[in-house]
């Protein structure tokens, strides 16, 4: 007979059109499943290590009347996300019981992955701590690796701006600019978050934003040469700030708008000339646009960790319940680094 186990999980209770979104949103529920997958089938259960929270999951609470990139999580249902777990049962020829893998998961203690190719990934470097396949070694990191090679396209000796710098993605951003041979400048919401940029990431500059007044001078001052790229984590008014600041030319990578997810009315932008002026090309994308170069990735960042050219900074936190209020403190500041939650020790 297969065990059964208890199984607490994260649901959803309510889709949250607007606003932040508060812990009662969310909730804790306890149920049953049984370890063993289906007899004949080619999926895999999974026990839960790590999950991450991103700003990204703040859309998936909202209903769409049209289909978003990503679909929209279903009140009662788990919510899932990105995490670090370890195979117990397998019906898979690619993965054994015992296997550490990362990809997508439910935020619970156990998860069947039904359909576990392209979903899950073995961990090929596990001399790193596990919870960097959350970030620096997973989708994080291949979001900075793929925007800020793939989209910004840098080149030594360019101005880089990185918005939201101490984040899951912008401190990886900012260190391979500093790596390609820029001048680079992070903006974060606190003192400390500040310090951390100019002494443990490398940054030449930094500024906490929360204390300017006047964003656009303070990027003046920061840049009084002008900036060739921008990195975008946070839109809104910032964004406004910097096209003033734009060198000719310059290219704005836009990764997220996360001051702008909670908001019913999203912020206009008013400097909107400047693109025409400056000969300004503005471009998006999406971490899945760059799956195929993910194996290259990894095996050059391992190479940067264990040179000491790139660090990474994580905030975990720990146990299920403490997932809800990790996630809300994304859209406030709260977290320092890459926010986790941490769900077992294997």
């Amino acid at each position: 007979m297969a065990a059964v186990v208890t199984n607490r999980r994260v649901i959803l209770k309510r889709y949250v059109q607007t606003g932040l979104p508060s812990e009662d949103d969310m909730e804790v529920v306890t149920a049953k499943t049984t370890l063993a997958v289906p007899a004949g089938s080619e999926a895999v259960m999974v026990k839960n290590l790590y999950v991450s929270c991103d700003p990204y999951m703040r859309g998936r609470m909202t209903r769409h009347e049209v289909p978003s990139y990503v679909p929209d999580y279903v009140p009662g249902e788990v919510i899932t996300n990105c995490g670090v777990m370890k195979v117990v049962s397998s019906g898979h020829p690619d993965f054994k019981d015992g296997d550490l893998v990362w990809g997508v998961t439910g935020w619970e203690e156990y998860t069947l992955v039904n359909n576990p190719k392209p979903y899950l990934h073995k961990i090929n470097y596990p001399e790193f701590p596990l919870s960097y396949y959350t970030g620096v070694l997973g989708i994080a990191g291949l979001t900075a690796y793929g925007g800020f090679f793939e989209v910004s396209k840098p080149k030594k000796g360019d101005y880089v701006f990185v918005s939201a710098a101490s984040g899951a993605v912008g401190q990886i951003a900012g260190q391979l600019a500093k790596m390609t041979g820029c001048y680079v400048v992070g903006s974060a919401g606190s003192d400390e978050k500040v310090k951390l940029l100019k002494t443990k990431f490398g940054f030449h500059d930094a500024f906490n934003y929360k204390k300017e007044l006047d964003l656009e001078g303070a990027l003046k001052r920061c840049f009084p040469e002008g900036i060739d790229i921008y990195f975008d984590n946070v839109g809104g008014a910032m964004l406004d700030a910097v096209l003033p600041n734009m060198r000719i030319g310059g290219k704005i990578t836009t990764c997220g708008m996360i001051s702008q997810y909670n908001l019913e009315r999203p912020d206009g932008v008013r400097n909107l000339f400047y693109f025409v002026s400056k000969s300004l090309r503005m471009e998006g994308f999406l971490v899945s646009n760059y799956i195929a170069i993910y194996h290259r990735y990894e095996k050059e960042m391992a190479g940067y960790l264990r040179e000491g050219k790139v660090v990474y900074v994580e905030d975990i936190v720990e146990g299920l319940e403490t997932a809800p209020a990790a996630l809300i403190g994304l859209f406030t500041g709260r977290n320092v680094g890459k926010q986790l939650v941490a769900i077992a020790w294997e």
